[in-house]
């Protein structure tokens, strides 16, 4: 007679199980997403598909090979999450292949090699977005203008812009808002020469940008973040903690050289953001529980976003930040644990006072 398979501790009651977590974060994710593909048209969305068809494909051969419950696991919602969040973070026009690849990296390598679901270190689909844009840095910066579905590549040349790499269709090339940034600083201009190019803030908000596929709407992810917040999938310490420093440190530096730093709006209306913040900063598995570590980790991933961003190679730092404060999540978890009762935070016994009694003899 065999063991039942354990999923977690018997003692454990919630209403929020794996699966109805993936699905509350992926609603939340839902108005944004649908957003980029009508911005984006045809190749956005067979982009969108393939890429989460695979990971779910993936997910499939990972625990057949590893001979777990495909039903049980596969059907939790995570496989199809990941590659959804993969998919958000690739430019519109990107090749099916591409798709395929950070999906085959997010399941197989960052998730399954580590052990599957609850057991990685890393977040799956930063580790995909990192690696894509170290290896295929041209084909992970190439962007085009959203022109809604109606203007954009009919459903056939959709189809072959994603599966055949076709460039028939007279897309309108443009840098992201981090892009034009970066380049024109490194070509010595200023800030005040820089701002006048770029899409004003409501368009930004909008998301009426160039970008990836569902980064663009500020507001639209700040909503599912604010719905996240308020359904306690997620605490606000990371999300504000992140916001907060990114903010703060450009602030800083915007004050003190104006033409130099781009201003705390321009960071937090552009790149990944609002995606990072309450999206993927914000993950179970790779962050840390307690509060204090949260806030270190949060703290932590803003300033490495604004740093990458001012002076890195990369004009976007979202991925790099995560995946360093990731490895570190042990170590800030050893450091801010709770005191157990009746020992130091150490771990020491605590030393027994020898009661007096009364009287004031012993």
């Amino acid at each position: 007679m065999t063991a039942p398979l354990i999923i977690s501790g018997p003692h454990t009651h919630t209403l929020f199980t794996v699966s109805r977590t993936m699905l509350t974060v992926s609603a939340a994710l839902a108005p944004a997403t649908l957003f980029g593909l009508w911005m984006f048209g045809w190749p956005a969305i067979f982009l969108f598909l393939v890429t989460v068809a695979s990971a779910w494909l993936f997910e499939v051969a990972c625990l057949r090979v590893a001979g777990k419950p495909v039903a049980r696991f596969a059907g939790d919602g995570s496989a199809i999450l990941t590659g959804w969040l993969v998919a958000m973070t690739l430019p519109p026009y990107a090749p099916w292949w591409l798709g395929v690849t950070g999906s085959a990296i997010a399941i197989v390598i960052a998730k399954h090699l580590f052990g599957g679901l609850g057991q990685n270190l890393f977040n799956p689909a930063m580790v995909a977005r990192a690696m894509l844009l170290i290896a295929l840095p041209v084909h992970m910066t190439t962007w085009v203008a959203p022109v809604g579905l109606p203007e954009g590549p009919g459903f056939l040349d959709g189809l072959a812009i994603t599966f055949a790499g076709s460039q028939e269709f007279d897309a309108v090339s443009s840098a992201s808002t981090l892009s034009h940034i970066k380049s024109q600083i490194g070509a010595g201009a200023t800030m005040s020469e820089i701002v006048p190019d770029l899409a004003d803030l409501e368009a930004r908000l909008i998301g009426l940008v160039p970008g990836s596929l569902g980064e663009t709407s500020t507001i639209l992810l700040l909503l599912g973040g604010i719905a996240l917040m308020a359904l306690r999938i997620v605490t606000p310490v990371i999300p504000l903690s992140v916001l907060g420093t990114l903010a703060g440190l450009s602030a800083v530096a915007s004050t003190l050289a104006p033409d130099r730093f781009a201003p705390p709006l321009l960071h937090l209306t552009s790149g990944s953001t609002m995606l990072c913040a309450f999206f993927i900063a914000t993950d179970y598995v790779t962050s840390p529980v307690t509060a204090m570590g949260k806030f270190v980790y949060g703290v932590a991933i803003g300033a490495l976003v604004f740093v990458i961003r001012t002076w890195g190679s990369f004009p976007e730092g979202v991925a790099f930040a995560v995946l360093l404060m990731n490895a570190c999540t042990p170590l800030i978890e050893t450091y801010v644990r709770p005191r157990v009762f009746g020992r130091t935070r150490t771990g020491k016994p605590l030393p027994v006072k020898a009661r007096t009694p009364r009287g004031g003899k012993r």
